[in-house]
């Protein structure tokens, strides 16, 4: 995931007071750093696991799932 991406969904994950963890080849990072989404190096189509935990949980999935969907908005 390119820097413009990995902004969008952390700019959508600090709105929530949920943990959220990205996971690639069993590697887990904060998915409200964007360095530690620069780090997993996640080339396009590549697959990632989202994992939400906390009081807003499906509310953060959700509004991530959008995000991804909608292909963080570069379409």
């Amino acid at each position: 995931m390119h820097a413009r991406p990995a902004a969008a969904f952390v700019k959508i994950a600090q709105q929530f007071k949920s943990d959220i963890y990205i996971e690639r080849n069993g590697q887990t990072i904060n998915g409200k750093s964007i360095l530690g989404i620069l780090t997993l190096a996640c080339p396009q189509n590549g697959k990632l696991t989202i994992r939400t935990d906390g009081p807003d949980k499906l509310a953060a999935m959700k509004a991530l799932e959008n995000l991804i969907e909608n292909k963080f908005g570069e379409d």
